[in-house]
């Protein structure tokens, strides 16, 4: 009782800022919440400029740090916004006041344990950019090294856990009440959303995401990212070498620096197809306030709080799909969705092999640089509502990376095509990890993993039998021997018959 009145009173706080902007559409679009807007409405009715997404984005800002942190995450969820709205939010700008000096001293020194005289040799007192999260403040270290040290915002903590706790009410209370939206699983992707936050507010994840995207690139001289300084790292600061570079988006500094644009916009391309069907891990915020190009024409990516991962399942389903859709190949797209388990198996293909159709023509009718994946995910996801499609959060993050990514593509060279630049690089990924030799190769390393697990199952049972003898439970020595026997006979049967194939490919192959 007493959560739902404390949360109450806050979504009526919240629905007069919501009033202020003339963006209470947000809450009139829930039946759970549509009486506290027209509440609110009465109290402070406004009429605001612009466009609804930007009208709700300017009350996010308003509202604070979690907000602002929603208005991101929805700016992936055309399905539940649209995609007007999603796209006004995807520009929503992180930037609030900054915080004082005397605080970011306070945190550096309970994080780093020393003051910052006894770090660095040089520190700005004014942040070089302030967001809900965290600052950044330019400094040099007592070794010579030019840095940028991310310090988290005092007490941020505490006001997410606040609004968290309003946001899981809310879902709860639309898991409940309304059937219609139990497929975008309101809680799970609050669920989703704390975890992304959480993470992004211990800078220790940061750094390690950073230290791993770079691990990935070692051998790329293309792309690169600045180094972590560990010992001047802790939950609440980040250190790393300082940046210098020219904006993505500075078509013509690019340019003035000698540096081809269509040459950016395929290393770029191929960066961000790489991390995600080579690697499974990606970038999640791919603007270009965080993209710069080096000295060399090297990319120089920034600001690792966002990130995704894919499994391998996933990333042979995306890119199998991708490609039956760019070759006209609706019924395999529409049969890979049933493969993949996304769609119910009552579903008929033919009619969604039809919705594939419907929803693509138009997207790849249109000129070569004007074709957008990210656009043809986001139709995507939209017309599998009506087959009772799960919502995917991966894939969600993706397509709106993917657009940004696009954007920043056809920001450098408005008239390549994004996707082609990288394609090769795809049918290469999926040749390897998709064609019948790669599931053969991929149904062979099962096999002789799981004959690899056979003494950790033979151990394991042997401690069972340990277990029950001193429960009380006896098993005699023979029974036990019977046991291992099955289980042997079983995983021999298994992969016996995988080995004999291994052998005579590999005979067939010497003799040939």
């Amino acid at each position: 009782m007493f959560r739902s009145l404390r949360n109450t009173i806050r979504l009526l706080t919240i629905a007069r800022v919501l009033a202020r902007h003339d963006a209470l559409f947000l809450l009139d679009s829930m039946p759970v919440t549509r009486q506290i807007a027209g509440l609110a409405r009465l109290i402070s009715n406004h009429h605001a400029e612009g466009r609804p997404g930007e009208r709700l984005a300017r009350a996010l800002v308003e509202l604070g740090p979690s907000f602002i942190k929603l208005g991101q995450a929805l700016s992936t969820r055309a399905d539940l916004v649209g995609d007007e709205i999603a796209a006004d939010l995807s520009m929503l700008q992180d930037r609030l006041e900054p915080f004082s000096f005397a605080e970011v001293e306070k945190i550096l020194a309970e994080e780093l344990g020393a003051e910052i005289p006894a770090l660095f040799s040089d520190f700005t007192e004014v942040p070089i950019a302030a967001a809900s999260v965290a600052q950044v403040h330019h400094a040099v270290t007592k070794d010579g090294r030019v840095v940028a040290v991310k310090v988290i915002r005092p007490s941020v903590e505490d006001a997410f856990e606040r609004d968290l706790d309003l946001f899981y009410w809310l879902a709860e209370i639309v898991e409940r009440t309304q059937p219609s939206l139990r497929r975008l699983h309101p809680v799970d992707s609050i669920a989703t959303f704390a975890h992304t936050v959480s993470m992004e507010m211990d800078l220790r994840f940061e750094a390690a995401a950073a230290s791993e995207l770079a691990e990935n690139f070692v051998e790329d001289e293309t792309f690169r990212l600045p180094d972590v300084l560990w010992s001047l790292t802790g939950k609440r600061v980040l250190t790393t070498t300082w940046i210098d570079g020219i904006p993505i988006d500075e078509r013509a500094g690019i340019i003035a620096a000698g540096f081809d644009p269509t040459v950016i916009a395929e290393r770029a391309a191929r960066a961000f197809f790489k991390m995600v069907f080579s690697d499974g891990f990606f970038h999640g915020d791919m603007h270009p306030g965080n993209l710069f190009v080096g000295e060399h024409g090297e990319i120089i990516a920034v600001d690792f709080g966002i990130m995704g991962r894919i499994d391998v399942a996933t990333r042979r389903y995306l890119g199998e799909m991708l490609l039956a859709f760019l070759n006209g190949k609706y019924r395999r797209a529409a049969e890979i969705h049933f493969e993949a388990g996304y769609v119910p198996a009552d579903r008929s293909v033919d009619l969604f092999a039809q919705a594939c159709r419907s929803i693509a023509e138009p997207i790849l009718d249109k000129a070569a640089s004007e074709i957008s994946l990210a656009r043809l995910l986001a139709q995507l996801f939209k017309v599998t509502e009506t087959f009772g499609m799960e919502v995917q959060p991966q894939l969600l993050v993706l397509q709106k990376t993917m657009l940004t990514a696009e954007g920043v593509g056809r920001g450098l060279c408005p008239d390549v095509n994004f996707w082609e630049l990288a394609r090769p690089l795809v049918e290469e990924w999926m040749a390897f990890n998709v064609s019948t030799p790669a599931r053969l190769r991929h149904t062979i390393e099962d096999t002789l993993a799981a004959a690899a697990s056979l003494p950790r199952l033979i151990q394991r049972a042997e401690r069972i039998s340990t277990q029950f003898t001193d429960d009380g439970l006896k098993l005699h020595p023979d029974t036990l021997k019977v046991l291992l026997a099955r289980r042997k006979t079983s995983l021999v049967q298994t992969w016996l018959p995988w080995a004999l194939i291994i052998v005579l490919f590999a005979l067939l192959v010497s003799q040939g």
